[in-house]
């Protein structure tokens, strides 16, 4: 009787403890669980803090804008902070210099460096440490347009790859400086061939070859980001200043602090407050903020016109009539006696009058006053490709030596 009490007792008991056992070891797991998840809550409302600090504005900023995700964890209180990954990037913009090594790269920002000097900043010749030659521009903007400027330029060139843009190889955010490293172009810019100082003797005058090949290798950094990059971007400020040639005039375009994204169509607008250069804004951005990619085709035909005929866009000594290169060009440019007296006096006659009255046409087209009758700037390509491989047969048969079209 004893003993199937005791077997009563162990059936009852012995399930009892097993159950047990399963519920306490069911407990310590959601124990271990509930401290994990709670370790990990921390964590993200830390990171949570963190975001919520940054300005809303910028936030959406950077999805507007296309920025690229290493650029987008740099944004923190209006300041750059950098990432690893972004500082281990070594190819276009991804090396990140400190104020002191860049001082060092240019004597201490002598000023017998200085190769540029503008409302941004000023661009000094330097050296690196590996020994490249590099132009390194000191931003002077302040504020937030300056650090917007400053961000969109290395984002946009961190992300942006073409011979036909100029090459950024890192940039300084060191405190409040603002530096930007770029590839050295030892020609220096457009501007200062067409338009030299009257104590600048170096800088020889461009023949009617090498103005053809700028002016295609600039339609092709336009088509680059106006075509091949998406969304397209609008450079906004191109002209001869922001155009630089390497040893063998090939050209690059350079400055994109004022870039935007936008479309190639004329109602797909970017309304924007208007910044740019007197000449070169297009009407529809001067008079109603209207930006699209046809913006960038009106600034480039200003340029095309610098290049035929030596002027600058705005010149208030000339006589009246003559201010502005675009109202005193345009009646001239479908005149085929007239265009001839347009041209640059320092080609002394030496280029093919076929070939100008063509390019005369193309500039036409680009500067009208309505958009919708610019051509988009892959149309510009098409037709600089031709004049210049004719050019180019014509100097080969006069053994020279030429850069063949890409």
């Amino acid at each position: 009787m004893t003993i199937l009490a005791l077997n009563h007792i162990l059936l009852i008991a012995v399930p009892s403890l097993i159950v047990l056992i399963l519920v306490i070891t069911f407990l310590l797991i959601l124990l271990l669980k509930w401290k994990s998840r709670n370790s990990s809550s921390s964590t993200t409302t830390t990171s949570s803090f963190r975001k919520s600090s940054i300005d809303k504005s910028q936030i959406s900023n950077a999805i507007a804008i296309g920025y690229s995700p290493d650029m987008r964890s740099c944004m923190y209180n209006g300041k750059l902070i950098c990432s690893t990954a972004l500082k281990e990037r070594k190819r276009g913009g991804g090396q990140v210099f400190t104020y002191k090594e860049l001082e060092l790269a240019t004597d201490g920002f002598s000023p017998e460096n200085v190769i540029g000097n503008g409302g941004f900043g000023v661009v000094f010749r330097g050296v690196l440490r590996d020994g490249m030659e590099a132009a390194i521009k000191v931003l002077h903007r302040e504020g937030k347009q300056g650090e917007r400027e400053f961000r969109m330029e290395v984002d946009l060139l961190s992300r942006l790859h073409s011979c036909y843009l100029v090459t950024l190889l890192g940039y300084c955010a060191d405190q409040q400086h603002r530096l930007l490293v770029f590839e050295f172009l030892p020609n220096g810019s457009l501007h200062r061939h067409l338009h030299p100082a009257p104590c600048n003797h170096h800088y020889r005058s461009l023949d009617w070859g090498t103005r053809l090949r700028i002016a295609l290798d600039c339609a092709r950094g336009l088509e680059f980001l106006h075509e091949h990059t998406v969304p397209a971007v609008i450079h906004r400020d191109f002209k001869c200043s922001n155009i630089l040639l390497d040893h063998n005039f090939r050209a690059k375009v350079s400055d994109f602090g004022m870039a935007r994204t936008g479309s190639d169509k004329v109602n797909g607008q970017v309304m924007t407050r208007v910044l740019g250069t007197s000449g070169y804004v297009a009407p529809e951005n001067a008079s109603t903020g209207r930006l699209t990619t046809k913006s960038d085709v009106y600034s480039y035909g200003v340029v095309l016109l610098e290049l035929l005929t030596g002027r600058v866009p705005v010149d208030i000594t000339r006589p009246p009539g003559e201010h502005s290169l675009v109202s005193w060009a345009l009646p001239r440019l479908t005149n085929r006696e007239k265009v001839v007296e347009m041209v640059d006096p320092t080609l002394q006659g030496q280029y093919s009058k076929k070939d100008l009255i063509q390019v005369a046409a193309i500039a036409a087209v680009c500067v009208q006053s309505e958009a919708e009758y610019r051509p988009l700037i892959t149309d510009v390509v098409q037709s600089l490709i031709p004049l210049v491989k004719s050019q180019e047969s014509t100097s080969r048969y006069h053994h020279h030596i030429v850069v063949p079209v890409l």
